[in-house]
């Protein structure tokens, strides 16, 4: 049995719960639980304020956890980078006053910045060569200028709404940030062995992210030109059909290409096409 920290609500929790559940692990929802137990996978979570999911990973209170990159940086904790998971995306930018003209990073030059990322921030800093007072704060960081306590913040963004809303604007993209697997770095054999497990199954749930099967009814006589349209994996599955002169096509689009694809096929004679969501691929 191994345990995993998860962040105790919000976005990261809802989406972390959702990855393990399509590979196969059920975990009850938090509902005011500390931690709680899979019913058909070696696993427990540990739900946690999402800050405080490196340190105990770290301590090896938790053998794993799942957290926003920004967090496992700013704690600068010696853990194992794991994954990458592809989901839960952010950046953490430097907002200034709306009315505020904007020359470049200089502009923070004698400043004061409201933040609750001093290290990630510090660092930016430091490599552009911005002499700035950091004035740390962990609560509403936007509020930071209109109430005079900074000049400009440091903070997290998704859609930038929040920013509009109090007076600000974007100005610089310092970290991007996704949510990651972390694990600690002296977990035995067999905890190690249950993660190699975890990692298959991710690994298979990533790779169907985006993509589309799809089959069809196709001249045996386009059967080149089909290939040529649709590169698989290896190569298309084709199949024989009870018509003379015709076969069956399956293969795995992206499905950013679907449409285009779909409308080359029909124009060689592409009869019957079927579309299917992906669940896994299992390379």
């Amino acid at each position: 049995m191994i345990r995993v920290a998860i962040q105790s609500k919000g976005r990261l929790n809802e989406e972390s719960l959702a990855l393990l559940k399509s590979i196969g692990i059920n975990i009850d929802e938090p509902k005011r639980k500390l931690v709680s137990r899979s019913n058909n996978f070696p696993i427990e979570a540990l739900y946690l304020r999402d800050d405080d999911i490196p340190q105990v990973v770290s301590s090896g209170t938790a053998t794993l956890g799942i957290v926003g990159l920004n967090e496992v940086v700013e704690k600068e904790l010696d853990v194992e980078m794991v994954a990458r998971l592809g989901f839960g995306g952010c950046r953490i930018s430097l907002a200034i006053p709306k009315s505020e003209d904007y020359d470049g990073p200089q502009w923070f030059n004698g400043r004061k910045i409201a933040t609750s990322y001093p290290v990630i921030l510090r660092r930016w800093l430091n490599e552009n060569g911005i002499n700035a007072e950091v004035e740390v704060i962990t609560g509403s960081v936007e509020i930071a200028p209109a109430a005079g306590i900074a000049d400009g913040i440091f903070d997290i963004v998704s859609s930038g709404s929040t920013l509009v809303s109090n007076g600000l604007k974007e100005v610089e993209v310092v970290f991007e940030s996704e949510a990651v697997l972390i694990g600690n770095r002296n977990m035995d054999a067999d905890s190690r062995k249950i993660l190699d497990e975890i990692l298959f199954r991710i690994n298979s749930e990533k790779e169907s992210r985006g993509k589309k099967y799809i089959l069809m009814n196709l001249p045996e006589a386009s059967l080149d030109k089909a290939i040529e349209i649709l590169p698989a994996m290896r190569s298309p599955t084709v199949m024989p059909l009870a018509s003379k002169g015709w076969c069956s096509l399956h293969s795995v689009v992206n499905e950013s290409d679907l449409w285009d694809k779909v409308r080359a096929l029909k124009a060689i004679g592409a009869e019957g096409i079927l579309v299917v969501d992906l669940d896994k691929i299992i390379l």
